[in-house]
């Protein structure tokens, strides 16, 4: 079996993905001639090329711009779909889907809207791809805390319908601790709680997730190795990290994919997983940051396995969900 039919056979859950992030260009301009929205950029071709990101900021910016052209709940439906299909060909059994209601409201769209067509396409993806899934409502962290309150307040009658709470957006000058009292009234909620932290931000930051913000999972979290106690803390408490290689390149936290750490932290007994975060953006799914990821570091097959089952086990679902995604993985595993 060739190295891309085995990935794409291993069961595994992608954790880390913004729905918005899965705008692909081809998509963003269908929807804005439905919509009557006028884009910055002539073609798709033009979007595409303009896909050359200096930092973090720098993709936010487009990224914002983007989601301009979600309006209505059919297009938060379409949008979902099309990435749900997509991950299906990866072999995605389950996926956590972040979301930015404040990307929206901010627009005037709904939150009620937004979680609508969002709620729709899991309800139609686990019904005819199989593929379950959970929405992660997340706070952009650039905005002041009384406005994620706000949001909250939005949530507050739908928190039913939603698994958990994130953070994430510009993390440099917005430390965890700035929604410490926002995440509390989340986890009094009964919300599970993660957040971005330790991409662009220093180890501090995952510190403050952790012990501030009392998070289960660390989205990226790359710059916890700049700090042994932090990665002695991550292996002891299996804390997960949600790293997103293919990201982290184009947005330069490292150089290239050669020098990403991701092995180094899997040797180091850390719960790593793999993600695509935004993948229209980024270059890939989480197919392609599983292929590129074993090229470029030498991962062998064990390796992979390991990602798979990590991803598995990071899940936010019961043990009755995970034991035959568990039992199929080990079943790949024995025919590689």
């Amino acid at each position: 079996m060739d190295l891309k039919a085995f990935i794409r056979r291993l069961p595994k859950a992608e954790l880390h993905l913004h729905i918005e992030g899965a705008l692909e260009p081809e998509m963003m301009f269908d929807l804005a001639r439905r919509n009557g929205v006028v884009l910055s950029y002539p073609s798709v071709e033009a979007t595409r090329a303009a896909y050359a990101f200096r930092d973090l900021q720098s993709f936010l910016d487009i990224y914002y711009a983007g989601a301009a052209v979600l309006l209505h709940e059919r297009d938060f439906y379409d949008l979902a779909m099309a990435y749900f299909h997509r991950a299906r060909a990866d072999g995605v059994v389950h996926a956590e889907l972040f979301f930015d209601p404040q990307t929206h409201t901010a627009r005037g769209v709904a939150f009620e809207t937004v979680l609508a067509g969002l709620e729709r396409a899991a309800q139609d993806a686990e019904a005819l791809l199989g593929i379950s899934s959970r929405l992660i409502l997340c706070f952009l962290r650039h905005l002041s805390e009384a406005e994620a309150f706000a949001t909250l307040e939005l949530a507050r009658p739908h928190h039913h319908r939603i698994h958990g709470v994130g953070l994430d957006s510009s993390e440099q000058g917005h430390p965890p601790a700035k929604f410490e009292r926002v995440f509390a009234c989340c986890h009094d909620l009964g919300l599970r709680l993660v957040a971005h932290a330790g991409e662009e931000g220093p180890p501090a930051y995952v510190w403050e997730a952790l012990d501030r913000l009392r998070i289960e999972r660390i989205d990226h979290g790359v710059r916890a190795a700049e700090d042994p106690a932090l990665v002695a803390r991550l292996v002891r408490e299996r804390i997960p990290l949600t790293v997103c290689p293919l990201s982290n390149v184009r947005l330069r936290v490292f150089p290239d994919l050669a020098r990403h750490n991701l092995k180094q932290l899997l040797d180091r007994g850390l719960c790593v997983t793999l993600n695509s975060d935004d993948p229209a953006y980024f270059g890939g799914y989480i197919g392609q940051n599983f292929l590129e990821a074993a090229e470029a570091l030498g991962l062998s097959r064990s390796d992979l396995v390991t990602l798979a089952r990590n991803s598995l086990q990071a899940s936010f679902v019961t043990d009755a969900e995970r034991a035959p995604w568990l039992a199929q993985l080990e079943t790949v595993a024995g025919e590689s």
